[in-house]
């Protein structure tokens, strides 16, 4: 076993507090990371909250953690220590449904582990996350940081990163194609900068107009208002492909009308039920509305050597273990521009908190 020490929110208080637990040992394909950086996901209050009905509890967040390599296992071939790595939202999946034998394993048949929250299903099982002092991952969920990348910038590539630029990549977005970005969050600023590089004309859409100058700096052709009725009328039949980055629940309606014929919009944001569409606007335009999941290990790498390549990186504001609570209220406010992230460093055990057994966790 391999002492920690973290934040994590029990079932009681549901707000996060100093806890040490034991991670398991090293296995011969795990690599032990001492944790730097890790990026505050919206999806870190959301699980902390049960928003969803499947926490954990204790649940210690954090998937977009950036750290060194400490100790490595005896069968380990790509690391060494003191490299710099990252790892995102997922440190384990079956490895043989048909999913993962294609390199796509956020969509794993089994389900994928998560970096925290365990399985999927609250069977009771669970992970603790990067909101701590170390973590023990399976070297093929681990990531090599590209040079280029500074490492506090790392962690939201990880997440908000991949999860953009794998549908971009995927429904081929490329030169000259009208693309628009719905939300200017954690997700929409960095989607903004991927289609951009991409050589996309990009339109951010959004609730926020004081939002618009930092759209503009980041690469978008141009801001609109979804406030304004008149501004999302001009642009009906616009765009051939929208990635919609909403965290809530929303009418999805005023953004498929958006879409050209045979356009798609893609839902990356939000995971509760939508309100109901109209199917006419699909149909009648051969529109498409999918989802998509975060992204493969092989993608999180792609969007890591992407980001270093074209010097792009999330707007970040570094902030202080102990202000992780006044964070998440923040956060809730939509006063987070646009993604905070933790300095480790200000990790330290308070010496009057007593030890708790979180128990031992698997890989």
């Amino acid at each position: 076993m391999i002492e920690s020490y973290g934040y994590a929110a029990t079932k009681a208080s549901r707000k996060l507090r100093p806890v040490r637990f034991e991670r398991v040992g090293l296995g011969p394909h795990d690599v032990a990371i001492t944790i730097q950086y890790c990026g505050v996901c919206h999806s870190d209050l959301h699980q902390v909250k049960n928003d969803w009905g499947n926490t954990v509890y204790p649940c210690l967040p954090g998937h977009e953690i950036v750290g060194v390599v400490d100790q490595f296992g005896d069968e380990v071939k790509g690391f060494r220590k003191g490299d710099l790595v990252g790892v995102g939202c997922m440190i384990g999946s079956c490895g043989e449904c048909a999913s993962c034998r294609e390199g796509l394993e956020q969509y794993c048949e089994e389900g994928f582990l998560g970096t925290y929250n365990g399985p999927l299903e609250p069977d009771g099982r669970n992970t603790f996350g990067g909101y701590s002092s170390n973590i023990i991952v399976q070297e093929h969920f681990v990531l090599k940081v590209p040079r280029g990348l500074r490492p506090e910038f790392v962690g939201p590539i990880l997440c908000a990163g991949v999860t953009t630029y794998s549908p971009l990549k995927h429904w081929g977005v490329s030169e000259g194609d009208m693309v628009a970005v719905v939300g200017f969050g954690g997700l929409g600023h960095i989607a903004t900068q991927i289609a951009k590089a991409m050589g996309a004309v990009v339109s951010v859409i959004s609730t926020t107009a004081e939002k618009e100058a930092d759209a503009l700096k980041l690469g978008a052709d141009a801001f609109v208002l979804s406030t304004k009725k008149n501004q999302l009328a001009e642009l009906k039949g616009r765009f051939s492909f929208i990635i919609n980055t909403i965290p809530e629940k929303h009418e999805v309606d005023p953004y498929l009308e958006l879409l050209a014929r045979d356009g798609s919009m893609v839902m990356v944001g939000v995971l509760v039920p939508e309100p109901g569409w109209n199917q006419q606007s699909m149909i009648m335009k051969r529109r498409s509305m999918s989802g998509s999941l975060i992204g493969s290990i092989e993608e999180t790498r792609e969007v890591l050597e992407f980001c270093a390549a074209h010097g792009i990186h999330p707007k970040i504001e570094i902030v202080d273990i102990k202000e992780i609570n006044s964070v998440f209220k923040r956060m809730e406010k939509k006063d987070i521009h646009y993604r905070a992230v933790i300095d480790m460093k200000s990790l330290e055990l308070d010496r009057h908190v007593q030890q708790r057994d979180l128990g031992a966790i698997g890989h």
